[in-house]
């Protein structure tokens, strides 16, 4: 699970070769998209782009050919061309900005890559996929005049924005506890977690795995790569990196102190990481908690912020706020439900900074606080379940 800089990536990550995107953009000016990493997130994306309009695919690069006929497929990629290197997406002068959706081990090589090509980037969380990668990232995109939009759609998204205004306004009191969870369910027989049928002889195996060490295909390994760390970083990267964003968002806190882990391969054993697992963070002042496995959905994800005065449970769907010593039949107090899905506003986020150069609502900073939030959960894990941070020696 370690990084090891080498001379190319120590001048991308110095910010040496960074260009600065020029194009003055009017209100009315069409954007021009390359996509990198065409799988399901990225369909995801797409549709939400799609809600806003204003922009158009250019150019698409994925290993598997089939992701790539199915984005040139759609009704604003008419003319985009299709690659399996995704640098010559990057060379492509026409483009404003990229969107990148790969597996995590080639975040950071992808994003810095395209800053470096005077591309503005939405890359999706979690942005990094060691905790070496973190710094390398931000000097990069500090060291351009490029937005980085970091795939964390809470940030943006209506409801979440306005419960983390109660809680910094002190609506619940002092908290010196967060309670955070995530359950899914990859053992059903439908649904997204569903691996789905596909034709290896159409894949480039060999550069899927980029960095990582050289090993047979497994249909098993592409479709769940979250779940080898090789490639991801289990339910700490995919899921908690969610959750704790919106926790140092509110406790204005990004960084632990400790971290505790347990977990355990209780279902599905062939993965490297566990399916079954409990961490807890110490953060200065208060304590996170989180508990996820992944065959068994009832409940899905969310947050209770617990204060001295009030608690507010936070989730996708909406917010509760339940006040402390009140009769039971007058809580909550207060109730918001969400109205639409926050990608959409975070990619309306993304294009407007496109625009206006101004900074976005998911700054890379914040994009590697949370991923970094999960490394160390992970390390605690290969550590026998626990450890300080920074690591003591």
């Amino acid at each position: 699970m370690s990084f090891k800089a080498d001379r190319r990536s120590f001048i991308i990550g110095s910010g040496l070769t960074a260009l600065a995107s020029t194009k003055a953009f009017g209100a009315n000016d069409v954007l021009r998209v390359g996509v990198i990493g065409a799988g399901g997130r990225m369909r995801n994306l797409l549709d939400s782009a799609d809600a806003l309009g204003g922009y158009e695919i250019v150019a698409v690069s994925d290993v598997y050919a089939p992701h790539c006929d199915a984005v040139k497929a759609r009704a604003n990629a008419t003319g985009a061309t299709s690659h399996v290197d995704y640098h010559e997406v990057l060379n492509n002068k026409g483009i404003d900005a990229v969107l990148i959706a790969t597996p995590d081990h080639w975040h950071v090589r992808v994003a810095t890559d395209a800053i470096a090509a005077g591309k503005d980037v939405y890359l999706e969380k979690p942005v990094t996929h060691t905790l070496e990668e973190g710094a390398p990232l931000i000097h990069a995109v500090r060291s351009s005049k490029q937005i980085l939009q970091c795939g964390m759609q809470q940030r943006s998204w209506s409801h979440f924005r306005n419960a983390v205004d109660l809680i910094q306004g002190g609506s619940l009191g002092r908290i010196t506890q967060v309670r955070t969870y995530w359950w899914q369910n990859y053992g059903s027989s439908g649904g997204w977690t569903a691996m789905k049928p596909m034709d290896a002889s159409l894949l480039d195996w060999k550069r899927w795995l980029g960095g990582a060490p050289d090993q047979a295909f497994s249909v098993e390994k592409y479709s769940r790569w979250r779940w080898y760390w090789n490639f991801g970083g289990g339910a700490m990267t995919d899921l908690f990196a969610h959750w704790i964003d919106v926790v140092h968002w509110a406790m204005k806190a990004d960084q632990p102190v400790m971290a505790q882990m347990l977990g355990d391969k209780y279902v599905f054993e062939e993965w490297d990481c566990p399916d079954t697992l409990q961490a807890a963070f110490r953060y200065p002042g208060f304590d996170v908690v989180y508990e996820g496995m992944m065959s068994s959905s009832i409940d899905d994800g969310g947050l209770d912020f617990r204060g001295t005065e009030g608690t507010l449970k936070l989730s996708r769907s909406g917010f509760t706020l339940y006040r402390e010593n009140i009769k039971s039949d007058q809580n909550p107090v207060l109730t918001e439900r969400s109205f639409r899905d926050g990608t959409i506003a975070h990619m309306e986020n993304f294009f407007a900074c496109i625009k206006s150069r101004r900074e976005p609502n998911a700054p890379v900073e914040a994009g590697v606080a949370a991923a970094r939030a999960g490394h160390i959960g992970n390390l605690a894990y290969h550590r026998g379940g626990q450890t300080a941070w920074p690591v003591k020696t």
